[in-house]
C-alpha cells in the first residue's frame, strides 16, 4: 500500500473520531504540509467519503437508523425542540411537515396545543399524531411509500406539493454541517427540497448530535433556511455557515 493510500485512510479515520477537522490540524497530525493535505481532501471529496469544509473536512455518512429506532432516540432532546417550534411559529395557520423523528415530537405537540390549523405532511406518523386533534386538517400527499421511513416520495408526491403554499415548512436533518442541511435518503430530499419552495419560512429541528455530520444528499443551503430550533450551541465553523446566512438559532432549555 502506498504512502498516499495509508495517509488518506488515517484521515477517514481520524474524521471518524472527530467529525470535523481543519487543513491545518490534519497536517500536524500526519506530519505533511497543507498543501498535501488540501490534495488527499480533494481524492476524498471526489470519491465520496468526506466533504470540504471552510478551511477543513467532514466524514460523509450514507446512512442512519430506521425512523422506527430514531423513534427511541434522544426522547427528552427532542421534546424539548418540540415544544421550543411550536412556540416560535404560533399563530401560523398553514404548515408542510417532512418525515422524521424530531418532527414526530413536533407534529405530537402541535396536536396538544394548536387548534384550526393545515399541515400538509408526506409522513404517515405525523399524520396520524395530528389526528388526534379534530380541528386539525391534515393533506396527505400521494406517492410510492418508502417502508423504512413510513412516508410517501416520487414524482407525484412533488406535483401535488406544487399546488399549495405554507405559511412554514418544519423540517429534520440526518446531518447539518457547513453546507446546509442533508439527509441520509435521496427520497425524502427530493420531497423536503420541494417543501422549502413552497413555504414561507423555513425551520429545521434536529439535535446536536446531527451537527458536522454530511450524508448522501444536500437538500438545503443555510440561505435557504430561516430557523434551527436545537438542544445546544453549534460549533464555531457550523455556527459562522448560519450566521453569515442569517439563520436564527434557537436553543431548547430544559424546563
Amino acid at each position: 500500500m502506498s504512502k498516499k493510500s495509508v495517509r488518506q485512510r488515517e484521515i477517514v479515520s481520524l474524521l471518524s473520531d472527530q467529525p470535523t477537522l481543519r487543513v491545518s490540524e490534519l497536517a500536524e497530525a500526519l506530519r505533511v504540509t497543507t498543501e498535501t493535505i488540501r490534495r488527499d481532501l480533494d481524492e476524498l471529496t471526489g470519491r465520496g467519503l468526506i466533504s470540504r469544509t471552510y478551511g477543513g473536512a467532514i466524514l460523509r455518512k450514507a446512512a442512519e437508523p430506521s425512523v422506527a429506532q430514531r423513534h427511541t432516540l434522544l426522547i427528552e432532546e427532542r421534546t424539548r425542540i418540540a415544544k421550543t417550534a411550536c412556540r416560535m411559529c404560533d399563530g401560523a395557520r398553514v404548515f408542510m411537515m417532512g418525515s422524521g423523528a424530531t418532527t414526530l415530537h413536533v407534529a405530537r405537540r402541535m396536536a396538544a396545543g394548536m387548534q384550526n390549523v393545515t399541515v400538509i405532511t408526506h409522513s404517515f406518523a405525523i399524520a396520524t399524531a395530528l389526528a388526534s386533534n379534530p380541528t386539525i386538517t391534515v393533506l396527505m400527499t400521494p406517492g410510492f411509500y418508502h417502508a423504512g421511513e413510513g412516508a410517501m416520495f416520487g414524482a407525484q408526491t412533488l406535483r401535488f406539493l406544487e399546488q399549495y403554499n405554507a405559511q412554514w415548512v418544519i423540517l429534520g436533518a440526518s446531518g447539518l454541517a457547513p453546507e446546509g442541511a442533508s439527509d441520509a435518503l435521496i427520497e425524502m430530499a427530493d420531497v423536503y427540497s420541494a417543501m422549502i419552495e413552497r413555504a414561507n419560512r423555513r425551520m429545521i429541528v434536529a439535535d446536536g448530535s446531527k451537527f458536522n455530520q454530511m450524508f448522501t444528499a444536500r437538500y438545503a443551503s443555510w440561505s435557504q433556511v430561516d430557523l434551527l430550533v436545537t438542544n445546544e450551541t453549534p460549533n464555531s465553523v457550523l455556527f459562522k455557515a448560519m450566521q453569515a446566512a442569517e439563520v436564527e438559532l434557537k436553543i431548547a432549555e430544559a424546563d
